[in-house]
């Protein structure tokens, strides 16, 4: 039975422009264009407000007015403005992605209103657009945290930013993201998005499913938190250790988007201060340090992903004990988001090539990495560094 969440991320709905105005073959009148709909990312606004406010989710904008004797050019149509949380993707019934409301401001036309009427279209106004259009929301976040339930991602939210998640004992606590931002002393700021935990068969939807792996696809870096003394998601089911649980998270992102796996990971091992860890922790570090590939394959068939994660850094933390270890975190988080950036363009060659109509080639520079940390050439993956 999938746990029961009153956090909405996706909605379905209704739009239609305002028809236009008729002409006035008379004199030659054009009648007003028919209003838009507008989809535009707004700040405190979420998907669950939307609906309560429109039930019927159904949105229509104004009609034009007709041309008249006194107004020979009719008004145009009022648009209607839908406003939604930035990280809203807009996507027609069948899929097609229309546009991003990435960032409060952007907007997206959901519904074009029609032409006025005119000469060319015998003096009738033409009707609006009607789309049926999914509205489906993907955090934006520098990072998000990849775990299991109980692993102690709400914990370790907590201790590395302001931010105050629910933190229990059972599985299940964070049912809807929590964003939390990390500050550093130089001002710099890194978002941090707590997603509902992955069980296994998320790929199939069961458990919170696509709706958790919806989210990650818009966080830049996966940060994969696990208990080191493994997972067991009820008495009834079978326990997994930490690095099945590993293998499992893998599998799930694989099976359900497998360029997922291209984004930067580092992995967090959680709970390190739980009196069996002192067992536990060096059989993963040892099968770590030979490779997920290698020591996947002793595992059965169903677990074992086909691509392996690559961790840029393994770091054993006591999210709830251990300050330093959680500041090792934050310090690594940092290096590995700035890594992996992108090089900024050469504004200086596109203004150039804009002026000459030549082709504008951005990130097609190689420096070495010693001597310029900020346009690094991408290297070849390494094992994991064990913090």
């Amino acid at each position: 039975m999938k746990p029961r969440t009153k956090f909405i991320d996706k909605l379905f709905v209704y739009m239609k422009g305002g028809a236009g105005g008729n002409g006035l073959p008379k004199l030659n009148g054009i009648g007003g264009k028919g209003g838009d709909v507008w989809i535009t990312a707004k700040e405190n606004q979420t998907l669950r407000k939307l609906k309560l406010q429109n039930p019927s989710q159904r949105f229509t904008a104004g009609v034009g007015e007709h041309s008249r004797k006194f107004r020979i050019q009719g008004e145009p149509g009022e648009d209607r403005v839908i406003h939604v949380p930035p990280g809203v993707q807009v996507s027609a019934a069948d899929g097609t992605v229309i546009g991003d409301c990435n960032v409060a401001g952007d907007r997206v036309l959901g519904a074009r209103g029609g032409d006025g009427g005119g000469p060319h279209t015998g003096y009738i106004g033409r009707p609006g657009t009607a789309r049926q259009l999914y509205l489906t929301l993907k955090l934006i976040a520098d990072v998000g945290l990849v775990g299991f339930p109980n692993a102690g991602k709400s914990t370790l939210l907590r201790a590395v930013s302001r931010a105050r998640p629910k933190v229990a004992s059972y599985p299940f606590t964070t049912m809807s993201p929590e964003i939390g931002i990390i500050h550093y002393s130089d001002m710099r700021q890194i978002s941090v998005a707590d997603l509902p935990g992955l069980i296994e068969g998320a790929s199939r939807n069961i458990g919170l499913g696509h709706s958790f792996l919806r989210h990650v696809e818009r966080t830049q870096l996966l940060l994969f938190v696990v208990d080191v003394n493994g997972f067991q998601l009820s008495p009834d089911r079978v326990k997994r250790s930490a690095f099945e649980t590993i293998a499992i998270l893998n599998r799930e992102i694989e099976l359900y988007k497998p360029e997922l796996l291209d984004k930067p990971a580092m992995l967090v091992v959680n709970k390190m201060d739980s009196p069996a860890a002192a067992e536990t922790w060096p059989e993963l570090k040892r099968r770590l340090a030979e490779g997920l590939e290698a020591s996947a394959a002793q595992l059965p068939a169903d677990l074992r992903p086909r691509r392996p994660v690559q961790f840029d850094h393994v770091v054993p933390i006591s999210a709830r004990c251990d300050p330093e270890s959680v500041e090792r975190v934050k310090a690594k988080v940092r290096a590995c988001l700035d890594i992996h950036a992108a090089p900024p363009p050469d504004l200086e060659e596109v203004h150039r090539r804009m002026r000459t109509g030549g082709v504008v080639a951005l990130h097609n520079r190689t420096v070495d990495m010693e001597h310029d940390r900020g346009h690094r050439r991408r290297q070849p993956r390494k094992l994991p560094q064990l913090a």
